[in-house]
């Protein structure tokens, strides 16, 4: 079987430098491309692997490169990169089938972690999935207020936000956040949103 192959996609030429340089000294095969549509073109030719793209891009966006891949039944799974304020957007990508997401600037060691955990699991998760059950469980057994902070927090709204809908100072917003973390045991936004997705799924 062919050593799978890490698949950049950025229009920002420093950021394709950069994270082929990262995964070319963890050891792993990288191909970069400039744009969704460029990646697209050779799609047939591509091997098997994962995709690492950036969301917010001139020609095609990460979004429509998810749900283009997914029309035309690629197997690649996805791992997309936002920055700041695109949380909404990372939620969207999450529902269309992008398997993590990471927002910038992240640790190089997330996403090395991000993208082993990608190609370690099939994107054919079992329809009958424990852990499904066990994060269901996790978030049945969270209080009514916590739950309403969670509902703001997977909708990307910022803790002033919340704290305004909900008529408590955001200071209690950050307290039921780690709450939340606390008890579903996500050590990020972006694992927290995962949960919540593969639970309603």
């Amino acid at each position: 079987m062919a050593e799978p192959v890490v698949h950049v996609i950025d229009d920002d030429e420093a950021m394709r430098q950069s994270l082929a340089f990262l995964l070319d000294t963890a050891g792993l095969a990288a191909r970069t491309y400039e744009s969704a549509p460029q990646f697209l073109e050779v799609l047939s030719q591509v091997e098997a692997g994962v995709v690492v793209t950036d969301i917010r891009m001139p020609e095609m966006t990460g979004l429509e490169l998810v749900r283009r891949l997914r029309s035309v039944g690629a197997p690649h799974p996805v791992i997309v990169i936002t920055g700041h304020g695109d949380v909404p957007l990372a939620v969207e990508a999450m529902k269309a089938g992008v398997v993590d997401f990471l927002e910038k600037p992240f640790e190089e060691d997330a996403l090395l972690a991000a993208i082993q955990s990608a190609l370690a699991n099939s994107p054919q998760a079992t329809e009958e999935d424990p852990e499904r059950e066990r994060i269901r469980s996790v978030l049945d057994g969270l209080s009514p207020r916590e739950t309403e902070v969670l509902e703001g927090v997977v909708e990307g709204k910022l803790n002033k936000v919340i704290a305004h809908e909900l008529g408590i100072s955001p200071r209690t917003v950050e307290v039921y956040r780690a709450n939340v973390m606390s008890k579903t045991g996500a050590r990020g936004l972006s694992e927290l949103i995962r949960m919540v997705l593969l639970a309603r799924g």
